[in-house]
């Protein structure tokens, strides 16, 4: 690109751009960032809050006494710089330097994957040791093999997922202690969760007002996830079959997904479609930060694999794009539990003997924990449920776990074992 062009950019970001108002996310940088060596990739799906995250890195920066000449932040989705190759990046540095004087100690690159050969450019930048490197990416090739490959030893990598019901409550300026959860207060809370359950953490769905515009925008996601991070970034052909596969992960959230019973309903339908290209599409769908797969969990690595996944979209907002799921506020809880999980970065699986266990939670190769979801234990369904439960503790001889409930709270003993009922929203704030 020619300087004239990059130039307006720069001199917007140093001059003009004001930094938004934000919901401060509580996400622990492995090291300060003014002793940061490493690049620092922020990823997570599309709309999360990323570019918001960099601007509370750079604020935080700025009430440090760093100056603003000092930092450079460039958003790669800006149609300005659609030409922008690999080799610019001296350019944009010149122009910088043009402005300023000097070159930037803090380099900010938002949505770095739409820049061409971008591993390859961290990577030279990195080696000079000139600056400090924070880049986002919506993808998770950028946390896993692209980056292992070009980056290996030169970056660390924060997991940025939709507001946990922490930031939600401080976005919808809910102050709560231990102490008022104990007290009636406790039922502004209760009532923030249930919305939180149904609208999810995307927090622009949450600035928007009434159900119908968060639709709207969480249809927006979907279609965006569908055309732009799938369709073309994997250049798939058979668009009718990868439609019809990400319909059935989004109403089969906190379900097993039988690829077998998949492709016989397409086959019905008359789409043809293999269990191979299913498998890769639910690849592409984690990838994209659309879905989480769990395996059953084995200590055999080959039985792992045998088994059906069971699968959990993103964000439980999106049951409002499915009559099946957003109706059913137990597979809304469960999904919800699953996606907490994931941002902690536990290793999780499900447990399936004569009953069944939602949650096994592994560290290493050990299983330590097991957790089971339940809206509402009652006479019904307890039998069921707090067997799973105590059935994958025993086998798998835990003593720690639980059974999470929407909001009963109360100490049982079964099987000889003690279980605890656990209020949801407790647990959710760490209350647990």
């Amino acid at each position: 690109m020619d300087i004239e062009k990059i130039l307006p950019v720069v001199a917007e970001w140093l001059k003009e751009a004001n930094l938004p108002d934000l919901t401060p996310r509580s996400v622990v940088l492995p090291t300060p960032l003014a002793k940061q060596t490493n690049i620092l990739a922020v990823v997570g799906p599309r709309r999360a809050g990323k570019t918001y995250f960099l601007f509370q890195l750079i604020r935080r920066l700025l009430e440090e006494g760093v100056s603003r000449e000092e930092i450079l932040f460039l958003d790669f989705e800006d149609y300005r710089l659609k030409a922008f190759e690999a080799g610019d990046v001296d350019v944009l540095l010149t122009a910088f330097h043009r402005l300023t004087g000097r070159l930037p100690k803090y380099l900010f690159f938002d949505e770095i994957q739409h820049m061409p050969d971008w591993s390859r450019v961290l990577r030279t930048l990195h080696n000079r040791r000139k600056h400090v490197l924070v880049v986002t990416g919506s993808n998770s090739s950028l946390l896993s093999a692209e980056v292992a490959t070009e980056l290996r030893g030169r970056y660390e990598d924060i997991l940025l997922l939709p507001f946990s019901f922490r930031e939600y409550l401080a976005f919808r300026k809910i102050a709560w202690d231990r102490a008022l959860l104990h007290t009636p207060e406790r039922g502004r809370i209760i009532g923030a969760f249930e919305d939180y359950l149904r609208y999810g953490g995307f927090p622009e769905v949450c600035l928007r007002d009434s159900p119908q515009e968060k639709r709207r925008l969480l249809q927006n996601y979907y279609d965006t996830i569908f055309y732009r991070d799938i369709l073309d970034r994997y250049g798939v052909k058979a668009r009718a079959l990868l439609d019809r596969t990400m319909v059935a992960v989004l109403s089969g959230s906190a379900e097993t997904f039988s690829l077998s019973a998949l492709e016989r309903q397409l086959k019905a339908a008359g789409i043809p479609g293999s269990k191979r290209s299913l498998a890769n599409y639910l690849e592409m769908f984690q990838e994209a930060f659309f879905l989480i797969a769990n395996e059953k969990f084995s200590y055999s690595a080959r039985k792992r694999l045998m088994n059906p996944v069971k699968i959990y979209v993103m964000d439980t907002g999106f049951s409002l794009l499915s009559q099946e799921f957003s109706e059913n506020s137990g597979k809304r809880l469960e999904t919800a539990v699953a996606i907490e999980f994931f941002r902690r970065e536990e290793s999780q699986f499900y447990f399936k003997g004569k009953g069944e266990c939602d949650f096994v939670i592994t560290r290493g190769t050990r299983p330590q924990e097991a957790w089971q979801v339940c809206w509402n234990v009652t006479p019904k369904n307890e039998k069921r449920e707090i067997g799973g439960l105590t059935e994958a503790m025993s086998e798998l001889k835990l003593k720690r776990g639980g059974l999470i409930t929407f909001d009963q709270e109360e100490n049982r003993t079964a099987d000889g074992q003690a279980i605890s009922l656990l209020p949801a929203w407790k647990w959710f704030l760490g209350n647990n």
